[in-house]
C-alpha cells in the first residue's frame, strides 16, 4: 500500500491559509472541513473560502461537508472545481442521486459515516462512491484522541470494498498521528487526514513524510489491503 496523506486545514492558521498550503508540498492533497454549527457543534468556513482556495492552488482539494443540507450544497462545491466532495450518511437525503450529481459535475463523490454509524447498510451502494470516510473521532473539533473502537469498522469496511472490487479509497479522519496511523493502516485504511499532527509540527512536510513511512511499513491484517 502507498498511503495518501491529506493534512487538514482545520488545524492550520486560518489567517494565512496560503502559507499553510505551501508548507506541505509533499502532501497528496488538502482536506478542508466545512462545518455549519448545526450538524456539528463548530463553525468553520464555507463556499466563498473554498472558492478562494481553489483560485490560489491547483492542489487536490478534499472537501468534507459536515453540514445539515449536503443535498443542496455538495453540488455547489463540485461546481467550484474541487476534486473531491464528501457528505455524511447521517445528513444526506438522497445519497445515490447526490453521488451521481457530484460525479457529473466532475468531482469524486465520497460518503462519510460517524463513529457510531455502521458501514454495513451502505455495502450495496459502494459502487456509487469513490471514497468512504470513517470518522475516528466525533466530528466537530480537531485535536481529539483517536477512537480505537473504530478499528474493527475499518477492517469491515476494507473487506466490503475489496469484495466488490474497484478502486474505492478508504479514508479515516480524526486523531491520526505517528502513534495511531500504523494501527489504522493495518486495519485497512489507505487515505489519512492528519491535522494537528502536521500543523503543530516544527516541519509540517517532514511530519507528512513520517506519517506516510509509518503507514506504508504497516502490515495489513488478513482481509485488509
Amino acid at each position: 500500500m502507498t498511503a495518501r496523506i491529506l493534512p487538514s486545514l482545520l488545524s492550520a492558521d486560518f489567517a494565512n491559509l496560503q502559507a499553510a498550503i505551501e508548507s506541505v508540498p509533499g502532501a497528496d492533497g488538502l482536506h478542508v472541513d466545512v462545518m455549519d454549527a448545526h450538524f456539528v457543534p463548530n463553525l468553520t468556513l464555507g463556499l466563498p473560502v473554498v472558492e478562494s482556495l481553489r483560485a490560489c492552488t491547483d492542489r487536490f482539494l478534499d472537501i468534507h461537508l459536515m453540514i445539515t443540507d449536503p443535498d443542496t450544497w455538495a453540488p455547489r462545491y463540485a461546481e467550484a472545481g474541487v476534486q473531491s466532495v464528501t457528505f455524511h450518511a447521517e445528513a444526506v437525503t438522497a445519497p445515490i442521486r447526490l453521488a451521481r450529481e457530484v460525479r457529473r459535475l466532475g468531482a469524486r463523490s465520497c460518503l462519510a459515516v460517524n463513529p457510531a454509524t455502521p458501514i454495513e447498510p451502505y455495502a450495496e451502494l459502494l459502487g456509487e462512491f469513490d471514497m468512504v470516510l470513517l470518522m475516528t473521532v466525533e466530528p466537530g473539533f480537531g485535536g481529539q484522541p483517536f477512537l480505537d473502537v473504530v478499528l474493527p469498522k475499518i477492517e469491515r469496511a476494507r473487506k466490503l470494498i475489496d469484495a466488490r472490487g474497484g478502486s474505492v479509497w478508504l479514508e479515516i479522519d480524526g486523531g491520526v498521528s505517528a502513534e495511531t496511523i500504523e494501527r489504522a493502516a493495518a486495519a485497512g485504511a489507505d487515505t489519512f487526514v492528519a491535522g494537528s499532527a502536521v500543523y503543530d509540527a516544527a516541519d509540517p512536510d517532514a511530519a507528512i513524510r513520517r506519517l506516510r513511512e509509518l503507514a506504508d511499513r504497516s502490515e495489513p491484517q488478513e482481509g485488509a489491503s
